[in-house]
């Protein structure tokens, strides 16, 4: 008979050894190809249909941005070889296609300029400008960042700097934070930062780290009131700090979409540590009535809600309805299968490459490349949720989903208030709006992802055999000598 092994981890990976996954980053460069020739197939529709002139300058151009890809692909071959092949070339569309509406909004504003004798400067070249140095910050992320659970070393220090970085913006005076009435900015004389989209994910982090060593009190039911145990009250702390940090950005800095896409994630990340449904329903409770109060008591959030309820009664007011009527009729002029690449004016949406760049879309590819666009996004997340499933470590499956739903979070945000469908918040699409700050703060959310998901597909390492060890009874007589005080040794 062989001799049983001691190590029962060892048992099981006889018995059932470990399947080791495919990398797949083949077919994560196909994918990456396949997203430029859309990229630069939508890029000449937007030359021709504006009628410039087609030269072999548009084909470099997408062997350029396929080239910058490329180094990315043999970034995470290189350092993160398990991870989903299908995240990357995800954002890759979308940040392509982001770049090809911002372009074609700078053909239409260059063009009106002309008319008005004025000069005008594109946006795009420091959106791919941006783009670069994200993809470089990217690979750093990976390379830094061999293990994502070191993070949790710095959970408290990463709450702090998030919340000196979101509220940063609300104590500068107005001349260096303020632009379009929302304090969300730290202006200096070469750039300008948008902090709360790097305090998003430090943020997270932090409330990943919190709730792997808090979850037990957050377990632990407190009173039964109609059926329902509610927490304890005093474990209520983090919720209500949650909802006042919240509050405080809705009030001081003017942002909506940024208090409640930092308050929708927390509830979220609470809900998965936990599964007590409870929370979410005391967290809505506690941001609704937080949300009357301030209406109540400051004008800009009734002039958000007037310009919901009736656009069009607001739509000469200032401040009013008219850039989400005119972001409205671009939709219904879009349709189903919109005018084309090009052939739109999303030059008359105000904001249309930052805040309304969605309407864009759907007005020149129409409900379905809007559809399509969504698409894109759901799948991005639902991959990132697929690691955070799949990976052993509960921080790991907290960091992860508070990342994929923050993506899908922000872009509800965004969508639902171009659509109407809640007020407008004045966020960006993530990887399509123009924005330096978003697009460094999004590569570095999704080099994240990626090193979670290469932890989640890694195959577990196999521990090393043990030699197995005889038992007492049969141990063999050792003979000691001890060395004796002439120095001399004596047996014993």
């Amino acid at each position: 008979m062989s001799t049983p092994l001691a190590d029962p981890a060892s048992a099981q990976f006889a018995t059932n050894p470990p399947r080791e996954l495919p990398k797949r980053r083949g077919t994560e460069l196909v994918l990456l190809a396949f997203a430029t020739f859309i990229v630069t197939v939508a890029l000449v529709l937007v030359e021709a249909n504006q009628e410039q002139e087609l030269t072999s300058s548009i084909i470099w151009l997408g062997l350029s941005y396929l080239g910058v890809l490329t180094a990315a692909h043999l970034a995470v071959r290189r350092w993160a070889p398990y991870a989903d092949p299908v995240i990357l070339p995800c954002v890759a569309l979308l940040n392509g296609l982001g770049l090809v509406m911002i372009h074609r909004i700078d053909l239409a504003l260059a063009e009106r300029a002309v008319q008005q004798g004025k000069e005008y400067t594109p946006d795009v070249t420091k959106q791919v400008l941006f783009t670069a140095i994200s993809l470089v910050l990217f690979v750093v992320v990976l390379i830094v960042i061999s293990d994502h659970r070191t993070l949790t070393r710095y959970g408290y220090i990463c709450g702090l700097v998030g919340i000196v970085a979101l509220a940063l913006p609300a104590v500068l005076p107005s001349s260096l934070s303020e632009v379009n009435g929302a304090k969300v900015w730290i202006k200096l004389p070469f750039f300008s930062i948008q902090p709360g989209e790097f305090a998003k994910i430090l943020l997270m982090i932090f409330f990943a780290s919190f709730l792997v060593t808090k979850r037990d009190l957050f377990m632990v039911a407190g009173k039964k009131i109609a059926g329902v145990e509610l927490p304890r009250a005093r474990d209520l702390g983090p919720i209500l700090i949650a909802a006042a940090a919240c509050l405080g950005v809705l009030v001081f800095e003017k942002d909506l979409g940024t208090s409640l896409l930092f308050f929708g994630v927390t509830l979220v990340m609470l809900y998965v540590a936990t599964e007590r449904v409870i929370w979410v329903v005391l967290g809505v409770g506690f941001f609704a009535a937080g949300a009357i109060i301030a209406y109540n008591l400051f004008t800009h959030v009734q002039q958000r809600v007037r310009n919901w309820i009736d656009p069009l009664a607001t739509y000469d007011d200032a401040g009013g309805g008219y850039q989400v009527a005119q972001g409205l009729f671009g939709l219904g002029t879009g349709g189903v299968g919109g005018t084309g690449l090009g052939a739109g004016r999303p030059d008359m949406v105000p904001e249309a490459k930052t805040d309304f760049i969605t309407t864009a879309i759907g007005e020149e590819l129409g409900f379905i490349g809007l559809a399509a666009m969504l698409m894109l996004y759901l799948i991005l997340a639902m991959r990132g949720m697929r690691s955070a499933l799949a990976v052993r470590d509960t921080f790991g499956k907290l960091l992860g989903g508070g990342l994929s739903f923050a993506l899908v979070m922000q872009i509800f945000v965004v969508v639902g208030g171009v659509t109407n469908l809640i007020p407008n918040t004045g966020i960006t699409a993530p990887f399509l709006s123009r924005g330096g700050s978003s697009l460094l703060a999004n590569y570095i959310l999704v080099a994240l992802l990626l090193r979670i998901s290469d932890a989640a597909r890694k195959p577990a390492v196999r521990p090393k055999p043990q030699q197995p060890q005889a038992p007492l009874a049969e141990a063999h007589t050792v003979m000691v000598q001890r060395p004796s005080a002439n120095g001399e040794g004596s047996t014993s």
